[in-house]
């Protein structure tokens, strides 16, 4: 019932996220970008993740190609030729595959890890979700094209200090902030 928690391997069986089980919905938190930063200090694109219903919120400092795939997209702006994102979700399209969720699945060192969730059909027409290795950024840029949810484990948003404060002093230094609120 929840195959955000378990994923399809090359092979094709449903394998659980470790320690995760079907009953474990509560394990994960649903986040929406609130915002696109650029932090001054380190002069790098910053985006901001809140948490759905709630006030916390969660900043990844990311390259700024991303972020301009990002706020492009926000923005609703388009261009005469495909970006690298916009072709990735076209390419896609074009196989009949869709992104279905991001899982922010764990953060290591001040570096974020990602799951891209993708659903497909086989060579048989039986739908399967590929599970895919990524960069949040990369993910996030993917998902708000597909109005895909996104979701952080948990225990990862947990593990890190609530960076609402964090996200006002940087604000009060001067971190340009846009988005879609």
């Amino acid at each position: 019932e929840y195959p955000w928690l378990s994923y399809r391997d090359p092979l094709g069986a449903r394998r659980p996220i470790p320690g995760k089980g079907p009953e474990d919905r509560t394990l994960l938190l649903e986040v929406k970008v609130q915002s696109l930063g650029l932090d001054r200090k380190t002069n790098t694109p910053v985006i901001i993740l809140q948490e759905v219903g709630g006030d916390r919120v969660l900043p990844i400092w990311i390259g700024p190609s991303e972020a301009r795939a990002i706020a492009i997209h926000m923005a609703d702006w388009t261009f005469s030729r495909p970006l690298t994102h916009d072709l990735f979700s076209d390419v896609l399209k074009a196989f009949g595959a869709t992104v279905k969720r991001v899982l922010i699945v764990k953060v290591e060192n001040d570096v974020f890890y990602a799951r891209l969730f993708i659903e497909a059909e086989n060579e048989i027409q039986e739908k399967m979700i590929v599970e895919l290795d990524a960069r949040p950024s990369d993910s996030i840029a993917l998902a708000v094209r597909a109005k895909a949810p996104i979701f952080v484990v948990k225990e990862v948003w947990e593990e890190l200090k609530d960076m609402t404060g964090v996200l006002e002093e940087l604000r009060d230094k001067g971190m340009e902030m846009e988005g879609p609120e």
